[in-house]
């Protein structure tokens, strides 16, 4: 499990504060170690704060990772650069959440809690910048291609059939 870093979220925002680090891959949480191939290599991140032009206290999450996530055909490694540039708005009042977020569909919000965890927040942004179906433009593996050279295509299957039953 990943050691949290705790900020005070309105404090970060009011008083335009920024933090950065890197940390490896392989201190993450097991919902992201979960979603890969291999644990090497190292998040880089900031976190800014500031208020927005709508006088909103909000945090920009900037991050940056190579990983390697199972290809969704062959299984294999799979290396997907992520770059992320978020922001989100801090809210004290659940009514004025909800108003802004239907007033602007695009909006990513939160309420502001006494304390944020910033390894939780980079956790988030990778989960959310995965893709969804990782595939190798050419996977190249035997057993792929002797699986389709097997498999007879099913139309011909089909046709022959329709054939047999005309006659």
């Amino acid at each position: 499990m990943s050691n949290p870093i705790l900020i005070d979220p309105l404090k970060h925002a009011y008083d335009a504060r920024q933090i950065a680090g890197k940390v490896p891959l392989a201190q993450l949480d097991a919902r992201v170690l979960s979603e890969l191939a291999e644990t090497a290599g190292e998040v880089s991140w900031t976190l800014t704060g500031f208020v927005d032009a709508s006088r909103r206290p909000s945090l920009r999450i900037e991050l940056s990772v190579a990983l390697s996530v199972p290809c969704g055909r062959c299984l294999q490694p799979l290396a997907v650069k992520l770059v992320a540039d978020s922001v989100i708005a801090l809210f004290t009042s659940e009514d004025k959440l909800e108003e802004a977020v239907e007033a602007d569909d695009e909006l990513d919000a939160i309420m502001a809690e006494p304390e944020l965890d910033v390894m939780a927040l980079i956790e988030d942004e990778i989960i959310m910048g995965l893709p969804l179906s990782p595939l190798h433009d050419d996977c190249g593996t035997e057993h792929l291609e002797r699986a389709k050279a097997d498999k007879p295509n099913p139309f011909a299957v089909l046709a022959a059939l329709k054939g047999r039953k005309s006659e």
